[in-house]
């Protein structure tokens, strides 16, 4: 993971001596929107925007998740960079056919020459002006919710006016102790860091295991943005976190109720499709050689994402 610093690539890792050993995350910079009405500068058209993720990394996974479940996969294009970060950061087996980049950072230079920063996914491109519209998923999956509506024939909300202070609410706190948690243990180089982010993801996910025992979904019982923005982190948990990460307390397969919720979001339509285990593992495993310095990836775990969830009893499926 490496960052661009005046529009120069440098392989630098995170910083943690000036932290005391805690990973700090740093802010998304590209921060304009797609609006369905045209008040912003990029306005929502079918075939202009195009994605950049890997299927590895699961803030990019939100945005492969919103575009299945939003029907959108003919009106937003993807490339895919190759599951290994090294030394040059995400890099494409070929030139991607949209900006002729080889290397992810390229992508950043063409629409900012002068851009420092870190190079991360996902990206959201605009092909008809050569800029980058947005790089945080957060922002990106909000526009994928609501913006395309008028060219998709699913046009569920999964952010309800109603319930988004509540959805606000769970993801700033499932953000801080799960999605970023895992990576604050796992990426830290001081014990009482490393300690300190471990036990805030375990009372994280022990206190959501008690809420699911008598809910289907996080925000008013049915499924929102919410459960998504969870999901792409559990998801990994059993096959890289637990081991990888060291978040080794136990396996979501270990919790009665974030088990089975798991297994009903997997399920879900199209979702199944966006989850690729080879990229996840082999991203993991082989981009980290502080971490695994022998680049070998874990035969393990089995996982049954496709058994009985049983949780039907317990609010609404999916509309």
């Amino acid at each position: 993971m490496g960052l661009l610093i005046d529009g120069r690539w440098h392989d630098q890792w995170y910083d943690t001596k000036s932290t005391g050993g805690a990973f700090v995350r740093t802010e998304a910079q590209f921060r304009d929107r797609v609006s369905a009405d045209g008040s912003t500068p990029f306005p929502a058209e079918a075939g202009r925007y195009h994605l950049f993720v890997s299927l590895a990394c699961p803030w990019a996974h939100r945005t492969l998740v919103f575009r299945a479940i939003k029907g959108l996969e003919s009106v937003i294009g993807v490339s895919v960079v190759d599951p290994l970060m090294l030394a040059e950061g995400w890099t494409f087996t070929t030139p991607d056919p949209i900006t002729g980049a080889s290397r992810l950072f390229e992508v950043y230079t063409k629409a900012k020459p002068d851009y420092s920063g870190r190079v991360t996914v996902p990206v959201l491109w605009d092909k008809a002006t050569n800029r980058i519209v947005n790089n945080e998923s957060a922002e990106i999956i909000r526009m994928l919710n609501g913006a395309f509506d008028a060219f998709t024939d699913r046009r569920a909300d999964y952010c309800p006016p109603e319930l988004l202070e509540e959805i606000d609410r769970t993801n700033a706190f499932v953000y801080d102790r799960i999605n970023n948690g895992v990576y604050k243990a796992g990426f830290a180089t001081a014990q009482d860091k490393y300690e300190a982010a471990f036990d805030a993801l375990f009372a994280a996910l022990d206190e959501l295991d008690e809420r699911l025992a008598t809910q289907r979904w996080l925000v008013g019982n049915r499924l929102t943005e919410a459960d998504w923005r969870l999901f792409t982190t559990l998801v990994r948990f059993d096959a890289v976190y637990v081991g990888h990460f060291k978040c080794n307390r136990r396996r979501i397969a270990d919790y009665p109720h974030l088990s089975g919720y798991l297994r009903d979001l997997y399920q879900t339509p199209a979702v199944a499709a966006t989850v690729d285990f080879g990229h996840i593992k082999r991203h993991y495993y082989g981009s980290h050689p502080t971490i695994n310095p022998t680049g070998i990836v874990p035969k393990g775990p089995a996982l049954d994402l496709d058994a009985p969830h049983g949780r039907d009893r317990l609010g609404p499926s999916p509309a």
